[in-house]
């Protein structure tokens, strides 16, 4: 666990009591502090109690008298399309509201082992496997690595690292958003495609969110994808000029030419420039955890970060080659008879089920779920793969209007699609789920959504 820094005898109330609320409470006891904890749901409430902390419900009239500041868990509203209650009512006292990556960056360091150093990775697709990714890097060339945010453990949850140790962090837009403090020495920004929009009042709000991971004191070095004008923009904002090799720009789509930095992965080959002049390649086609030119993208976004830490060329190839990919992200969980079965539950929006389909020749697509705004619209371009369409949960009738140009057949529920594709998959193609829409209609999360896939294609037999 990491202590809070600066809480000592102070009074602090945390919203929200999952994982990171739950860890945050801890963290500022930890620290010499007094966590004062609400949840709107009893379960919350119930496991804070249960640990000793005090319960204070935070929508009363008088619920911030003496609290210093207030720390507020990932998925309840702060800003768009309102405000929790809670919040709106501590922001009315003047108390500041934080949240756990905020205490983290403010904290972490504080002690007598000197600060780590911090890669922080964000964007709309491809942060996960990339934090997972630049993870393995560096593990396997020997350094000492921990994995938090919003993969793998709790931020505040990590054991407290030493200056000759590394953290990796992926941040979604509410986390970049809300916190009070951001100084990592690498900050990663893969891409920006429409998501959470309702959260961020747009696509100008949720880019600004993400954007702060850049502005809050500013990173040592930045690795930007700028294969979208949002990534052109704060490359170009983070550069003295195009030399400037505190920016590694990163693409998929084309060279990057002059004398900038730059990693490029075209054709399945990745390269390396400096100065003009290739430096370093991997042929990426080989590796089979990163199948599809997205997780490419996360391959040179990966590759600048670990390269910026100091690591060969040679070494990252070799880290790239023993890694097996995330569950639920591309994960290929079986084959049979030549049909090849992946799970990427994670595909939960339409940009990211795009790059889902392109990765593979011929596809049956299992979609489906708690659609979101704007439909299927822009996958339109992106079908040219799919042999047919196995339609799934609330959004399935409409999914089946808009797919125009693929055959569709509506089967409700995952076990009826992967039964049909199953039975109509021919030899060389590929069973995919990539829903495309949120897994809340039928399922708790993605994760679960993904493990009822692995389990029903388990169930089909050799």
């Amino acid at each position: 666990m990491i202590p809070v820094f600066g809480v000592s005898g102070r009074t602090v109330a945390v919203l929200g009591l999952g994982r990171s609320g739950l860890s945050a409470a801890r963290a500022i006891r930890a620290g010499g502090g007094r966590a004062v904890c609400w949840d709107d749901g009893a379960e919350g409430r119930a496991r804070a109690e249960s640990e000793g902390f005090d319960l204070v419900d935070l929508t009363r009239a008088g619920a911030f008298e003496g609290v210093e500041s207030l720390v507020v868990s990932p998925g309840i509203p702060h800003l768009y399309p309102r405000p929790h209650q809670a919040v709106a009512a501590a922001l009315a006292a003047g108390v500041a509201v934080d949240n756990d990556i905020g205490l983290f960056f403010r904290s972490v360091g504080a002690g007598e082992a000197g600060p780590p150093k911090v890669i922080a990775v964000t964007g709309s697709n491809g942060k996960s496997t990339t934090a997972a990714l630049i993870h393995h890097v560096l593990s396997e060339a020997g350094r000492r690595v921990q994995l938090a945010g919003n993969i793998g453990r709790g931020v505040l949850d990590l054991d407290p690292p030493g200056e000759a140790d590394a953290v990796v962090l992926e941040l979604s837009s509410y986390q970049t958003e809300l916190a009070r403090a951001l100084t990592p020495d690498i900050a990663v920004f893969t891409n920006l495609t429409p998501d959470h929009l309702d959260r961020h009042g747009g696509m100008g709000g949720y880019f600004a969110a993400k954007r702060r991971l850049f502005a809050e004191g500013g990173p040592d070095r930045a690795v930007i994808g700028v294969d979208e004008a949002e990534g052109q923009f704060l490359a170009g904002q983070m550069a003295e000029g195009f030399g400037d090799d505190r920016v590694i720009r990163v693409s998929v789509e084309r060279a990057l030419p002059g004398p900038g930095w730059s990693v490029v992965a075209r054709g399945g080959h990745l390269s390396e420039w400096r100065k003009g002049r290739a430096v370093g390649e991997i042929d990426l086609a080989g590796v089979k955890g990163l199948p599809g030119s997205h997780n490419h993208q996360n391959a040179c976004a990966a590759y600048a970060a670990t390269r910026a830490m100091g690591l060969s060329p040679k070494a990252i190839a070799a880290a790239f080659h023993s890694f097996a990919g995330l569950p639920h992200r591309s994960q290929l969980v079986a084959e049979r008879g030549g049909v090849r079965f992946v799970n990427d539950s994670k595909a939960t929006n339409v940009d990211a089920a795009a790059k889902a389909l392109q990765a593979f020749d011929r596809v049956r697509w299992i979609a489906g779920g708690l659609g979101k705004e704007g439909g299927l619209a822009a996958l339109e371009p992106h079908l040219g793969s799919v042999a047919k369409a196995y339609l799934i949960g609330h959004s399935a009738r409409d999914f089946a209007v808009q797919l125009t140009s693929v055959p569709v057949e509506i089967c409700e529920t995952m076990a009826v699609a992967v039964a049909r594709a199953a039975a109509e998959a021919l030899p060389g193609e590929v069973v995919l789920l990539a829903p495309a829409a949120a897994s809340f209609d039928q399922y708790p999360d993605f994760e679960r959504r993904g493990e009822d896939f692995v389990a029903l294609v388990a169930e089909l037999g050799p």
